[in-house]
């Protein structure tokens, strides 16, 4: 059974895609487009500024794509400048 998507989140797709990535380091952009519910073509151009901004870093693995997160980043908006990825992603933690 489908559950219907929230439609508001307290984390932005940004943050979702990061989680994701640090879960899940081998993880199909397809994959991670479903799961977070945007297009491949958001999923990728989020990516993208993760690794702009040197949250993640990409490396190519025969075909595929595998990523690190750089968890020692502050998190972006002024009022979390003090909180770092790591901090956010020990939440989600498995």
């Amino acid at each position: 059974m489908t559950t219907a998507r929230p439609p508001w989140t307290f984390l932005s797709n940004h943050g979702h895609v990061l989680v994701l990535v640090a879960r899940e380091p081998g993880i199909l952009l397809t994959s991670l487009s479903d799961r977070v519910g945007i297009s491949e073509r958001a999923a990728r151009s989020i990516l993208r500024d993760l690794e702009e901004a040197g949250y993640l870093s990409r490396t190519k693995v025969g075909r595929r794509n595998r990523y690190e997160v750089h968890p020692d980043g502050p998190l972006r908006h002024p009022e979390e400048s003090r909180t770092m990825v790591s901090d956010l992603l020990a939440i989600f933690g498995d």
